[in-house]
């Protein structure tokens, strides 16, 4: 079963939310679209905060929301953590205290334990003395997550909680969002519209485009695909998840492998075994029939057309590549394209200009 049912309508100003979602029971789940999509306004009908028309809504087994039988769990009876754009810490009190407060919700020796573990997760012990007014976007988000967290939600809800933040803040963010990922057993729904923590943060994906579900599934299953493009032209690539398997340390490169081949890629001071997440852009492959000559393009993999389409200029066409179990996408200009003669199933070299280190 499912962790989230979510089928509901809200109508607004610009535009009308009208979704069926079934989200998986763990992981980050991520609402993507550009700003005005619905995906703020979605995220608070699950909370309870906007009260949707035509709704269910139903978490764990749990219906929170069911207008056919007249069901509405109020925000404050919903077993949930939120976590806004800007954390509402109280000023007054310091970190210690805000985090208290959590607890005033459930106040049980496991909702302590909870919260200690929070702490310590998200490395915010030296914080607790300190007043909300000393400390940096990142800080205080961490412990708006932990304070969220003291209330042992059973599911965490957060709302572009990185949008706030300065590049190099958000540089230190993300790991700490990821222990948080593989670390807490609490499933997320989490709000962004930025492309980096897409790839990086989320397992599953729903793409949100004028208040409806454009795209949603696994998200290297979604940035492959060629009939729902998510991403900006410039921005649609596949998603790759390796692991170091060599490194080169004269030439400073390491060789990473997934289901269906290696990459060498600049080293980036990852241990032999540990795995990491990798993103190549369409822009960045290129494709060949014929086994290609020696080149300074090091990466060079055999696999097989998988699929192709119309790309959104009628000048190219977007190439779906079968690499094992894996798959990458190729931009092609449609003469290149007619004149290499492609077809479903067909061996073909890809060469891959240039390779990028998610996590």
């Amino acid at each position: 079963m499912s962790l989230i049912g979510v089928r509901l309508r809200l109508t607004r100003a610009a535009f009308a939310l009208d979704v069926d979602l079934q989200l998986p029971a763990a992981g980050i789940s991520v609402l993507f679209g550009a700003s005005g999509s619905g995906k703020t306004s979605l995220l608070r009908c699950i909370a309870g905060l906007e009260r949707a028309r035509d709704a269910f809504v139903q978490v764990h087994g749990q219906v929170w929301q069911d207008d056919a039988s007249g069901v509405f769990v109020p925000t404050w009876q919903r077993p949930l953590g939120y976590v806004f754009q800007e954390p509402s810490l109280f000023e007054h009190l310091d970190v210690a205290a805000n985090l208290r407060y959590g607890l005033r919700r459930v106040g049980t020796s496991e909702a302590r334990s909870m919260l200690e573990g929070a702490i310590d997760l998200l490395g915010i012990a030296h914080l607790l003395r300190r007043r909300p007014a000393t400390l940096s976007g990142g800080e205080r988000q961490r412990v708006a997550v932990a304070r969220a967290l003291a209330t042992q939600p059973r599911l965490l809800l957060l709302d572009e909680p990185l949008a706030a933040l300065d590049p190099a803040r958000k540089a230190e963010a993300l790991p700490w969002l990821e222990r948080l990922r593989s670390q807490s057993r609490i499933p997320m729904v989490y709000v962004t519209h930025a492309v980096q923590e897409l790839t990086r943060l989320a397992d599953h994906v729903v793409v949100l485009d004028q208040g409806r579900v454009h795209a949603q599934g696994p998200l290297a299953e979604v940035l492959s695909s060629l009939q729902h493009p998510a991403l900006a032209e410039e921005e649609v690539g596949a998603l790759l998840d390796g692991r170091v398997v060599e490194r080169d340390e004269h030439w400073h490169l390491c060789r990473l492998q997934f289901d269906g081949g290696s990459l060498w890629m600049r080293d980036a001071d990852l241990a032999l075994g540990q795995l990491a997440r990798l993103r190549v852009l369409a822009s960045d492959i290129s494709l060949s029939a014929v086994q290609p000559l020696p080149s300074s393009i090091q990466n060079v993999l055999q696999g097989h057309i998988d699929a192709f389409a119309p790309d959104r200029h009628p000048s190219q066409v977007l190439v779906r590549v079968r690499l094992g179990a894996s798959h990458l996408l190729a931009r092609l200009t449609a003469r290149a394209f007619a004149q290499l003669q492609l077809v479903q199933g067909q061996p073909v070299w890809v060469q891959v200009k240039s390779v990028a280190l998610v996590y």
